[in-house]
C-alpha cells in the first residue's frame, strides 16, 4: 500500500510540474503582458509601465522568470496577483471553499440522480420509459453548460423568481441574519448552480451505471434469485446494484477534478465567487501568477482524484488488493 501510494504520488508530482511548466511558457508566449491594457490610458507613460514590469520581474529573460517561479512555488510562494493586488494564496484561499462546496453538492446530486435513473431504466429495460430516460440523458449530456445555466437562471430567477439571481449569499442582509437564516440563505443561492452542474454530469453517471447493471443482472446469482421467486426490483436494488457500483468509483475520481474546470461557465453565469470566476478574471487581465496557480491547483485535483479512485477501487474489489 505504501509503495503504491509513493509511486502514484511521485508520478502525480511529475505531471503537476509538467502542467505548470507548459502553462507558464504558453501564457508568456502570448502577445502583450498584464500591463499592456494600460496603454489605452494616456495618463500612464511608458516609463511607468516599464517600472511596473521591473517591479514584477517581467523585464527579465523568460528563462530567469521560470527559474524564479519554480523556486517560489517550491517555497510555497505562489506570487502576487496583479489584478487583485493581493497574494495569490489568499485569493485561492477565498475562492476554493466556495468551489468545493458547489462541487460537493453537484457531485452528490449528480450521482444520486444518475444512479436512480439507471435503476429505473434497467427495471424497465426495453420499455418506453427506458427510451425516454435515455433520450433525456443524451440531450442533457450534449447541451453546452453555459446554455443550460442561462436557461435555468432565466426560468427560476426571472420567469419564476423562486431563487436569487446570483452570488453565494445575500450581500446586504446575510450578515444581519441569524444562524438558521444564514444557512437557508446559502442553500437558496447554491440550488441553481448546483442543479445545473448535477444535470450536466448525471447523464454520464446514468449511462455507465445502466451498462454496469445490465451486465450484473446476467450473473448466475441473479438467475438463481429469479428462480427462487425474488422480485426484479429487489434483485436490481439490493444485489445487482451493489456489484455494479465499482465502475462509478472510477467516474468519481474523474468527475471530482473535472467539476473544478467545468464550473467555470456555471460560476460566471450565477456570479458564484469560486475558482471558475477567478480563472476567467485571471485570463482577462493576463494575471500570470494567479492563472498559473489556478491551473496548478486544478492539476493537483486531478492527481488526488485519480489516486483516491485507485485506492477506493482496490479497497472495494478484493481481486485487486494484491496490487496495492
Amino acid at each position: 500500500m505504501a509503495a503504491f501510494l509513493a509511486r502514484r504520488i511521485a508520478q502525480g508530482l511529475a505531471v503537476v510540474m509538467l502542467v505548470a511548466t507548459t502553462v507558464f511558457f504558453l501564457i508568456h508566449a502570448a502577445p502583450g503582458d498584464p500591463f499592456s491594457a494600460s496603454m489605452e490610458n494616456p495618463g500612464i507613460t511608458e516609463g511607468v509601465r516599464a517600472a511596473w514590469r521591473h517591479t514584477y520581474g517581467l523585464d527579465q529573460p523568460i528563462g530567469e522568470q521560470y527559474v524564479h517561479y519554480v523556486a517560489s512555488v517550491a517555497r510555497g510562494d505562489l506570487g502576487f496577483s496583479f489584478s487583485l493586488q493581493r497574494p495569490v494564496a489568499d485569493a485561492l484561499g477565498s475562492a476554493l471553499p466556495n468551489t468545493l462546496l458547489l462541487m460537493t453538492v453537484a457531485l452528490a446530486a449528480g450521482f444520486f440522480i444518475g444512479i436512480v435513473v439507471a435503476i429505473a431504466q434497467v427495471r424497465r429495460r426495453g420499455k418506453p420509459a427506458d427510451h425516454i430516460l435515455g433520450a433525456i440523458s443524451i440531450f442533457l449530456f450534449s447541451v453546452p453548460d453555459f446554455w443550460l445555466a442561462m436557461l435555468i437562471l432565466v426560468a427560476f430567477a426571472y420567469w419564476l423568481p423562486l431563487f436569487p439571481i446570483g452570488g453565494s449569499v445575500d450581500p446586504v442582509m446575510h450578515d444581519m441574519m441569524g444562524s438558521g437564516a444564514r444557512a437557508l440563505d446559502r442553500v437558496r443561492h447554491i440550488i441553481l448552480p448546483g442543479l445545473t452542474l448535477a444535470l450536466l454530469y448525471f447523464p454520464l453517471i446514468a449511462r455507465h451505471q445502466r451498462a454496469a447493471l445490465l451486465d450484473a443482472i446476467t450473473a448466475d446469482y441473479i438467475t438463481t434469485g429469479r428462480a427462487k421467486g425474488v422480485s426484479e426490483a429487489h434483485l436490481v436494488n439490493r444485489h445487482a446494484l451493489r456489484n455494479a457500483l465499482l465502475p462509478i468509483v472510477t467516474i468519481l475520481g474523474v468527475a471530482f477534478p473535472a467539476l473544478l474546470t467545468g464550473a467555470v461557465f456555471v460560476e460566471n453565469v450565477f456570479s458564484w465567487p469560486g475558482m471558475g470566476r477567478l480563472i476567467v478574471n485571471a485570463i482577462g487581465s493576463r494575471d500570470y501568477p494567479l492563472l498559473t496557480a489556478a491551473v496548478l491547483l486544478g492539476s493537483m485535483f486531478v492527481i488526488v482524484g485519480s489516486i483516491g479512485a485507485d485506492v477506493l477501487y482496490r479497497a472495494l474489489d478484493p481481486r485487486l488488493r494484491d496490487e496495492l
